[in-house]
């Protein structure tokens, strides 16, 4: 039976991933959660608050580290996770080392499983 994390998403019981905080957190922001863009727990294309679509979670895991050419550096997906949760969500992101994090990228590499890794590839 999958274990819900919150924000919609569940993760398959047999990952071994457990969560044991809340993500529904509005990461002390204007009121949004992960699911207010990444519908369905990402597993849908989603809409940020302007209304512009934006793809699935399905690979993310998959194609981190990629290189980010506003930022001009590469970015693993925390560094990705810290700027949705900056500014989509206008919240103070979990850091890297938190739980919360790891709670966070565990999910995601659920979403990746058995996806082939494309370094800097397009998101699904």
């Amino acid at each position: 039976m999958p274990t819900s994390i919150g924000m919609g998403c569940r993760v398959p019981a047999e990952s071994g991933v457990t969560f044991d905080r809340n993500t529904q957190s509005t990461f002390k922001g204007a009121g949004r959660t992960c699911n207010s863009c990444h519908t369905a727990g990402g597993t849908t294309a989603g809409k940020l608050p302007d209304g512009s679509t934006i793809p699935s979670l399905n690979n993310a895991a998959a194609i981190f580290p990629r290189y980010n050419i506003r930022q001009a550096r590469v970015l693993v997906l925390a560094d990705q996770v810290h700027n949705c949760v900056a500014g989509a969500l206008q919240g103070t992101p979990p850091a890297h080392d938190s739980v919360e994090m790891v709670n966070l990228i565990s999910y995601l590499s659920s979403l990746s499983q058995g996806k082939p890794l494309h370094m800097g590839g397009k998101p699904e």
